[in-house]
């Protein structure tokens, strides 16, 4: 891996990509196959260790199918080569070995990213930096992108340039506050180790009475509540929960044939199952779930919903929010707002697109509509490959041949 590399050197990548989580790696999968041959492109992560999935979410279990994360896998000729390359078994020939219509843990497409990126790391059209980007700004005569580059063993930084650059960058839970007047506030579990039961485990008290608050009704704040109902179960007999929902119904994914209805916002796999079976209506009354989880209704507007918090939250030790993800801001002063049918930033003061500038995945994702009109945001490995391979060619098109 090179991370010091020479100023002649960076001046010749064709482009930049930022982030090694799944959009990374399928960004540059993607550029290798659009790109002219020879192209060099630039890799920037501090790790290179498959992003947050492969981080924070092995425990978690999937809502997408085997043969969705097989279809990431393969999507582009660079994956295939390193699927055919990689001493067997690895990561992609295990998938395989999974049942293709079930869905799996996500350390099974956190060790396949993981292997996708040894590949990559080694690509003689790659040139690697273990590092962070500080600082953003187009050069304008040149038509360039100028990267301010921090090494992260070192701390040294250097500049590299390029005519393209791809932030996929990711997200991270978000919070909110709490509404004043709470007489007392919970402490505030973060919802990455209320995700990961290993984590959640050791973090909270085993042997005392402890309740938690678990804010949200998404496939994230369900997993949540299905972890606190495993552990009252096996190791904090102790331990309950108060359930702060906005829904009445839960949302489900329904498949419909040719297309999925509710497919980016609806419950699947064991998140819908535990919901359906325990959660759902009047089913948490009559569920032993019910006998650890508590529901309190915040529907009907913001009043009744401070009301519910000021009543019912005292009385929590510790609280989760799993109220979605925050995109981390672009390293860059410039002002620019997403593109979400293109995967290009667009100049809010001129509405004209930003030269040379692109995301993807989580952060940056592609909105879709579906037959009745619903819009939502395409969240997942094998959305981001389908999105990316629609779009890469047109942001490489001014790269001469």
């Amino acid at each position: 891996m090179d991370n010091h590399c020479t100023t002649k050197q960076t001046s010749e990548l064709a482009a930049v990509v930022v982030g090694g989580g799944a959009a990374g790696i399928a960004v540059v999968g993607n550029l290798l196959e659009q790109l002219p041959p020879n192209s060099k492109i630039g890799w920037i992560d501090p790790l290179f260790q498959g992003g947050r999935i492969n981080a924070k979410y092995r425990e978690v279990p999937s809502n997408t199918k085997v043969h969705h994360f097989l279809s990431y896998g393969e999507g582009v000729e660079a994956f295939r080569k390193i699927a055919e390359t990689t001493e067997k078994p690895n990561a992609i020939s295990i998938l395989k070995g999974l049942p293709h219509d079930d869905t799996c843990s996500l350390q099974y497409a956190g060790d396949m990213l993981q292997v996708l990126t040894e590949g990559l790391l080694k690509h003689d059209q790659v040139t690697s930096f273990k590092a962070s980007v500080t600082d953003c700004e187009r050069i304008s005569q040149d038509s360039v992108w100028s990267l301010t580059v921090r090494d992260e063993a070192s701390q040294a930084t250097q500049r590299i340039t390029a005519p393209i650059v791809a932030y996929c960058t990711g997200a991270f839970p978000s919070t909110v506050p709490f509404p004043d007047g709470l007489s007392r506030v919970p402490k505030l579990l973060d919802l990455d180790i209320t995700l990961k039961p290993s984590l959640f485990a050791e973090t909270i008290p085993r042997d005392q009475d402890i309740c938690i608050g678990v804010i949200g009704a998404s496939h994230s704040a369900i997993l949540v509540l299905r972890n606190i109902f495993e552990l009252s179960q096996k190791s904090h007999p102790k331990l309950r929960a108060r359930w702060f929902s906005r829904a009445k119904r839960l949302k489900y994914a329904e498949d419909k044939g040719d297309w999925i209805l509710y497919d980016n916002t609806g419950l699947k796999g064991i998140a819908a199952q535990f919901a359906r079976e325990n959660l759902d209506g009047d089913r948490l009354l009559h569920s032993e779930v019910g006998k650890i989880i508590t529901r309190v209704d915040c529907s009907g507007g913001v009043e009744q919903e401070r009301e519910a918090y000021l009543k019912e939250m005292p009385g929590c030790d510790y609280v989760t929010q799993a109220i979605g993800y925050n995109t981390k801001p672009l390293p860059m002063k410039q002002e620019v707002s997403f593109n979400h049918e293109t995967g290009g930033f667009i100049d809010p003061k001129t509405k004209e697109p930003v030269p040379g500038l692109y995301g993807a995945g989580i952060g940056f994702p592609e909105r879709v509509v579906d037959p009745v009109g619903n819009v939502e945001y395409a969240v997942g490995f094998i959305k981001f490959m389908r999105f990316l391979k629609r779009v890469v060619p047109r942001w490489v098109e001014p790269i001469p041949n």
